[in-house]
């Protein structure tokens, strides 16, 4: 695992394998209205205390300056050819905006991603503060499969994947970024397009849940977060999680959890 404090747009430098699998949180640039989905909109999560001082914010000044044609041709760049061999093909995962989606489609098959998957990832809650007054409210993300020509490389033993995924919970994962994906549901995925010892990539790694998710699912994993603060807690977890791994292959059990329910036993 190797994550670095840096814009994707650097990758050379780097001298990152080809990826098996890229999975990117890009920014939805929805602006001021960041907050508008988030409790934190209103002072301690509750709209009766009024409005909290994110209320009208951004999530990040540099959304902005983001660029889908310069994240696009990286991701094409760092996709894996596609081998002779069937059921072997790289592919990417790219979370976006319902509205997002058209564009990206269209853009990915600049950069020769002909083919794609409508994605729908099912909430079982829905925090639209701002829209508490509509009877029915956003509980899903979107997201788009995209890939070259042949079909990706899939793992389940046979069975079926629905386009529409059931979205869990994360209670495990300390919350470090606004848009933060659950760890769960990225190990589910992993695991569907990779093998172990696969690359998988993340080129707006954020909280680092990705590189969590496939350190968890033994495989190698690269991420890039031009944002120093996130990076900074994001390594924070890593590590931790990189502890608790080892403890797990040497012990059988994750002693640094445990310390922290009951510090009495360590």
């Amino acid at each position: 695992m190797e994550f670095i404090n840096d814009h994707f747009q650097n990758f050379k430098r780097y001298a990152i394998p080809k990826a098996q699998l890229i999975i990117a949180d890009i920014p939805y640039n929805i602006g001021k209205n960041a907050y508008g989905s988030n409790p934190s909109w209103y002072i301690g999560g509750d709209n009766k205390n009024g409005e909290s001082e994110l209320a009208g914010k951004e999530f990040f000044d540099t959304d902005k300056d983001f660029r889908p044609a310069e994240f696009m041709h990286f991701c094409s760049q760092m996709l894996r050819k596609e081998p002779k061999e069937k059921n072997q093909a790289p592919c990417m995962i790219v979370f976006c905006a319902f509205d997002q989606q058209f564009y990206l489609i269209e853009l990915a098959m600049r950069y020769g991603l002909n083919n794609y998957i409508n994605l729908v990832f099912r909430k079982n809650f829905s925090a639209q503060v701002l829209k508490s007054n509509m009877r029915i409210v956003g509980n899903c993300e979107y997201g788009l499969l995209l890939y070259r020509d042949k079909l990706p490389k899939f793992r389940n033993e046979g069975k079926m994947v629905m386009n529409c995924i059931d979205y869990p919970r994360d209670t495990n994962t300390k919350k470090i970024h606004p848009t933060q994906k659950s760890v769960p549901l990225l190990e589910f995925l992993i695991k569907i397009f990779t093998d172990e010892g696969d690359v998988v990539i993340d080129p707006c790694a954020g909280s680092g849940t990705t590189l969590i998710a496939a350190d968890n699912m033994n495989r190698k994993s690269f991420g890039f977060e031009i944002k120093k603060d996130f990076y900074k807690e994001a390594v924070k977890l890593l590590e931790e999680n990189k502890k608790r791994i080892t403890e797990l292959r040497e012990l059988g059990y994750a002693k640094s959890e445990i310390s922290k329910i009951n510090p009495v036993l360590f």
